[in-house]
C-alpha cells in the first residue's frame, strides 16, 4: 500500500510539473499519470487497482464535501434569475443534444441517459482557473457563470440519485421517478432544517475549543456520518457528503474549514483523476478517435449555444452571455463521477469511459483559446445581427448597467440589520426549545 502511493504521488507530481510547464490544467496531468502507471501502457499494473479506486472514491466525496462547503444560499439568492435559467437551460439542452448522441450510437436507454448526463456538467475547477489565466477574475459575468457552476454542481448530485435508481430498474417508469424526487426533496429539506437548526449552534458554543486539528477531525466525522445516513436512507454517498458541506457552509467556521479541507481534498482529489486515467487503455482512443472529435463538438457547439441562450434569458448581457458560455466549454469532474457511478453499477458501455475521457482531456486543452475568441465572436454577431435586435442588445446592457450602479449606491442597513436581528431571536428561540424538549424526554426516560 505505501509502495502504490509512493508510485501514484511521484509519478503524479512529475506530470503535473510538467503540465504546469505548459500551462496546462493540473487535472489533465493526473489523468496522464493514471495511463502510466495503469495497466494498458506497459501491459501490466505499477499499482494495485483496488487501493486507487478505494482512495478515489474517498476523493470524491471529499471533492463533494468541499463543493458543499462553497454552496451559499444568500449568493446564489443574489444571482438567481441568471443562476436558476442559465443552469437550467444548460442541463436540459445538453441532456437533449447527449441523449440524441447516445440514439445516434445505437445505445440503449440507460447508456443514452448516462451519456447525457455526463455531456451536461462544466468543470468548476477549470472555468475558475481560465478565468483567473485570462485574467477576467473582475469581469461583470463571474458572479453569474459562478452561480450557475454551484447550481450545476446541485442538480448533479440530484442526477447521480436519479441515475442509479433507473440504472438498477434498467427503466424509465415517470410516476415511480417522481415519487423518488418528492422523496428525495423532502428528505433534504428535513437533513437540512435539522443540520441548520443544530450545527451551526453546536459549533458557536464549542468554538472556543475548537483548534485546526479538532474542527477538521469533527468536520471529517459529521460528513462521514451523514454518508451513512445516506447510505441508509437508500441515497447516494456522494450526496450526504455533499448536504453536510452545505450545513458546515451556514456556520462561522466555514471558511476556516474549507481551508483545513483543501490539502486533504487535493491528494485524494488527484488520486480519483489518477484512476480515471488507469481506465484508459491508448489502444481505444486511435480506434475511437472519430467519436472523440464529435462527442468534443457537440459538448463546444452545445455549451456555446445553450450557455448563451440560458444566460440572455436570465438577464444577462449579450457580452456577458457570450463570455460565459465560450468558457463552459469542457465536459467536467462530474462526467467522471458520473462514469464511475455507471461503471461501478455495471450498466455503463465500456466504449463510452475512454471516449468521455478523451473528450474531457480535449475540450479541456481547447478551453483558453476558445475563451480568447468570445469577445470577437460578439463583436462579429453584434455587427451582423438585425437592427432590431442590436437594439435589444444596446437596451439590455443599459438595464444592467443602471441595475448594478443602483446596487452600488449607499444605502440604509437599518432594515437588513433587523432582519438579521429577527433571524437570530428566531432560531436562538428554536434552538433553544429543542434542546429543552431533549433534555425533558432525557430526564422522564431516566425517572422510568
Amino acid at each position: 500500500m505505501v509502495q502504490d502511493l509512493y508510485v501514484l504521488m511521484i509519478t503524479a507530481a512529475v506530470v503535473s510539473i510538467l503540465f504546469k510547464l505548459l500551462k496546462q490544467p493540473v487535472v489533465l496531468g493526473y489523468i496522464v499519470a493514471g495511463v502510466l502507471v495503469g495497466p494498458h501502457l506497459f501491459g501490466k499494473s505499477l499499482v494495485n487497482a483496488d487501493n486507487v479506486k478505494a482512495w478515489g472514491d474517498i476523493g470524491v466525496l471529499f471533492v463533494l464535501f468541499c463543493i458543499g462547503l462553497e454552496f451559499r444560499l444568500k449568493n446564489l439568492i443574489s444571482s438567481g434569475k441568471v443562476a436558476a435559467i442559465g443552469a437550467l437551460t444548460i442541463i436540459a439542452g445538453m441532456m437533449i443534444l447527449g441523449y440524441a448522441v447516445g440514439v445516434d450510437a445505437k445505445l440503449d436507454m440507460v447508456n443514452s441517459l448516462f451519456l447525457a448526463g455526463m455531456l451536461c456538467m462544466s468543470s468548476t475547477t477549470i472555468v475558475m482557473k481560465a478565468i483567473d489565466e485570462a485574467g477576467w477574475r473582475k469581469e461583470r459575468f463571474v458572479k453569474g457563470a459562478t452561480s450557475i457552476l454551484i447550481v450545476e454542481d446541485v442538480v448533479a448530485v440530484v442526477l447521480m440519485v436519479l441515475l442509479s435508481s433507473i440504472a438498477i430498474r434498467h427503466q424509465f417508469e415517470g410516476a415511480e421517478l417522481a415519487g423518488k424526487v418528492v422523496n428525495l426533496a423532502i428528505t433534504l429539506a428535513a437533513w437540512f432544517i435539522c443540520g441548520i437548526l443544530i450545527i451551526p449552534t453546536l459549533i458557536r458554543l464549542i468554538k472556543k475549543h475548537l483548534n485546526d486539528e479538532t474542527l477538521i477531525i469533527l468536520a471529517l466525522g459529521l460528513c462521514l456520518g451523514m454518508v451513512l445516513t445516506a447510505e441508509e436512507a437508500g441515497f447516494s454517498s456522494a450526496l450526504g457528503a455533499f448536504v453536510m458541506g452545505s450545513i458546515l457552509a451556514e456556520t462561522a467556521e466555514s471558511h476556516r474549514i474549507e481551508k483545513l479541507m483543501t490539502p486533504l481534498k487535493n491528494v485524494f482529489a488527484a488520486i480519483f483523476f489518477i484512476s480515471v486515467g488507469m481506465l484508459i487503455e491508448p489502444a481505444s482512443l486511435t480506434e475511437y478517435w472519430l467519436n472523440i472529435v464529435y462527442v468534443s463538438l457537440v459538448v463546444i457547439i452545445g455549451m456555446i449555444l445553450f450557455g448563451t441562450l440560458g444566460c440572455w434569458w436570465g438577464g444577462q448581457t449579450m457580452r456577458d452571455s457570450m463570455l460565459t458560455s465560450f468558457s463552459f466549454v469542457q465536459i467536467g469532474e462530474f462526467s467522471f463521477i458520473i462514469a464511475s457511478l455507471g461503471t461501478s453499477l455495471g450498466v455503463l458501455n465500456p466504449v463510452i469511459y475512454p471516449i468521455i475521457v478523451a473528450s474531457s482531456v480535449v475540450t479541456t486543452f481547447l478551453t483558453p483559446y476558445i475563451m480568447k475568441t468570445a469577445v470577437p465572436s460578439y463583436t462579429f454577431f453584434y455587427n451582423h445581427v438585425s437592427e432590431g435586435f442590436r437594439v435589444k442588445i444596446d437596451r439590455r446592457e443599459q438595464q444592467v448597467a443602471a441595475a448594478e450602479a443602483e446596487k452600488d449606491k449607499p444605502s440604509d442597513d437599518k432594515n437588513s440589520l433587523a432582519d438579521k436581528a429577527r433571524h437570530a431571536v428566531r432560531h436562538t428561540y428554536i434552538t433553544k426549545h429543542l434542546v429543552d424538549l431533549f433534555i425533558k424526554n432525557m430526564s422522564a426516560h431516566d425517572e422510568k
